[in-house]
């Protein structure tokens, strides 16, 4: 297995991040909780890196290009359903949903969506109202209705792996914050980096979050060489690491930022409340838990490269 990335899809990252950074990058997040037309700019930023021309479904670097479009978003916790848009059936947007209370981060974007379970389940759905809660912003409700053709295993499975290279980008943003904060920070004459409590801290942050990158490279690669079982299995495991790695690092970002760190003058405050439903939904890390035992019972989830 090789880990490192392709030159061109390393480019691509960089070309998306930079995009997202002219369009506002945190701030375009900020400003479209009040604004509604703002999403219209960044969804214009995705149409203009081409991401309707993305098919990842067709090979392995498409999917890496999908991922590191997903990860600079991330990056900016930009306010457009990138995954579900690169997942696309038909006209129709993808999203995972628990069929017990299905929400759809973004769902009152022009479209129409297609809802599925993580067995693969698929129903049409009835939008109704935004929630507009603190940590759903643009979260909308939605009533299942006619159940449609299932979808693959795979998208299933390329729906977590893609969500979790989101998370990925926020959470590395997220810490990048953080240090810069305690580097800057100047408390009775030290900057707060001088503190060896501190240092140890964002440096778990940083290890962390690397090891959700590796996890989720192997994961990515593994989905066009595994069995179907593994590859499930794989997708899962990643999506739980991603979201348990989530919580802490961002967690540990506010608290080295202090009381500041829940104000949302902060990028960290902005990145938490927005990167909740991407980590939130279909399912808690208890419930993802629980379908992955099934998977180490059985040994499908081999843990190692084949």
């Amino acid at each position: 297995m090789d880990i490192a990335l392709p030159d061109e899809v390393v480019a691509f990252g960089h070309s998306a991040r930079d995009v997202f950074e002219r369009a506002g990058a945190v701030d375009l997040a900020r400003r479209a909780e009040f604004d509604d037309a703002v999403r219209e700019t960044a969804a214009a930023a995705i149409a203009g890196l081409g991401a309707d021309d993305l098919d990842v479904r067709e090979d392995l670097d498409q999917l890496l290009a999908g991922a590191a479009l997903a990860r600079a978003a991330g990056a900016v916790v930009l306010p457009f359903p990138v995954v579900s848009h690169l997942l696309r059936l038909g006209d129709r947007r993808l999203v995972l949903v628990d069929p017990a209370a299905p929400r759809i981060d973004h769902g009152d974007f022009p479209g129409d969506w297609v809802a599925a379970d993580l067995d693969g389940r698929a129903w049409d759905v009835t939008l109704g109202k935004r929630s507009e809660g603190l940590l759903s912003t643009f979260v909308v409700t939605a009533e299942l209705g006619r159940e449609t053709d299932p979808v693959s295993a795979d998208d299933i499975s390329r729906y977590l792996i893609l969500g979790s290279w989101f998370i990925l980008g926020a959470i590395e943003r997220a810490t990048a914050d953080a240090v810069r904060h305690i580097l800057q920070r100047v408390q009775f004459g030290r900057p707060l980096a001088d503190q060896q409590v501190l240092r140890f801290m964002a440096a778990d942050m940083k290890v962390a979050v690397r090891g959700v990158e590796e996890l989720a490279k192997f994961t990515t690669w593994r989905l066009v060489s595994a069995s179907p079982e593994e590859r499930a299995a794989d997708a899962l495991a990643l999506k739980l690491k991603a979201v348990e790695t989530g919580r802490k690092v961002i967690r540990d970002a506010h608290q080295l930022y202090g009381a500041l760190g829940y104000c949302d003058e902060t990028d960290v405050s902005l990145i938490d409340r927005f990167v909740q439903p991407t980590m939130r939904y279909p399912h808690s890390p208890e419930i993802l838990a629980e379908r992955l035992f099934t998977a180490v019972r059985t040994g499908v989830l081999a843990g190692r490269p084949a």
